[in-house]
């Protein structure tokens, strides 16, 4: 059974920490915050082993779970790194493009397999379309959410739009041409509200939005290919997908024929659909792909290339905005 200890008990490490006390394949041994008050309140709360310092935690396991702040987690990828410790990081993979070159080396000279919580990707909205995604030509994401102190330690693009930078580099496999952006601090001494667009080498765009000062929620993506268009709620984990048929059916008073302001029928006809999604926890599923990585000796679904590579274009990014 693999042993796996988690490091930051703040409000995602408590999630983490749910899960990981829901997986049976895990031998889940304890945590360890920096924060003293953080520690008692949290063994008590979910009977839990706190362990002293992060190095004590560190050889008591198998297998780390790195929930800290995105500024501490290349110290303790690192400390893990060199005990040959398999790791799964929270996103954003570090803070920096030094930090994300260091690690590379680390790694590389290390027996750990390492996951990058990119928990977007294993939404159930996601996996209902993801093989159907296959010639993005626009794709525009909104990410909005309200106020929260926490993950002010970073802009809001290393928060939340960072998410879809991850989706956007996974479905569209082209090399990056030109990047804008604007942004501005509202709240924070970091950027609140950011936008950015993306132009790739084989012409697809993308355009991403991202706030933390909404009054309401959203987190949706629309995907625009030659001959579909996919929205994807990964808040509802609702899919919708509208294709165009070369073979409508005129007999069907209902069909959405294509038709032209002179009455023209196009021989096209539109038709929509809802993929069946499958409610999932999307954290506890990413947990256990790391655990089916760690026993079967495969490579992570999400591993640290995508995470640096997704980290690269949040910091680009955000130097641009910094810039502007």
């Amino acid at each position: 059974m693999v042993k796996i200890g988690l490091l930051g008990a703040g409000h995602l490490g408590k999630i983490h920490i749910k899960c990981l006390k829901s997986i049976e394949e895990f031998e889940f041994v304890g945590f360890y915050d920096s924060n003293a008050e953080i520690r008692e309140t949290v063994s008590k709360e979910y009977n839990i082993k706190s362990f002293n310092s992060m190095t004590e935690l560190i050889d008591a396991v198998d297998a780390v779970d790195i929930v800290t702040t995105t500024t501490n987690h290349f110290e303790c990828a690192v400390a893990a790194l060199k005990k040959d410790k398999h790791l799964f990081i929270e996103k954003p993979v570090v803070s920096t493009y030094q930090e994300a070159e260091q690690l590379e080396i680390f790694a590389q000279h290390s027996k750990s397999l390492i996951q990058i919580g990119h928990v977007e990707r294993f939404n159930p909205a996601f996996i209902a379309v993801q093989d159907i995604i296959n010639g993005p030509i626009f794709m525009e994401a909104h990410r909005l959410a309200p106020y929260y102190t926490r993950g002010t330690d970073v802009s809001v693009i290393l928060d939340l739009m960072i998410h879809d930078i991850d989706i956007l580099l996974h479905t569209v496999k082209s090399k990056i041409t030109h990047v804008s952006a604007c942004g501005v601090p509202i709240v924070s001494k970091t950027t609140d509200i950011a936008n950015a667009r993306v132009e790739f080498e084989n012409g697809a765009t993308a355009n991403l939005t991202a706030s933390r000062l909404s009054m309401k929620k959203m987190r949706k993506t629309r995907i625009f290919q030659p001959n579909n268009y996919i929205l994807i709620d990964y808040l509802n984990q609702v899919s919708e997908v509208t294709t165009i048929d070369d073979n409508p059916d005129y007999n069907d008073p209902f069909a959405l024929i294509i038709e032209d302001a002179d009455g023209y029928k196009s021989p096209r006809q539109l038709k929509f659909s809802k993929p069946k999604i499958q409610k999932i926890n999307s954290i506890e599923t990413e947990l256990r792909c790391f655990h089916n990585s760690i026993v079967n000796n495969v490579d992570t679904l999400v591993n640290l290339n995508d995470g640096i590579a997704a980290l690269k274009l949040a910091l680009q990014i955000n130097d641009i905005v910094k810039q502007s």
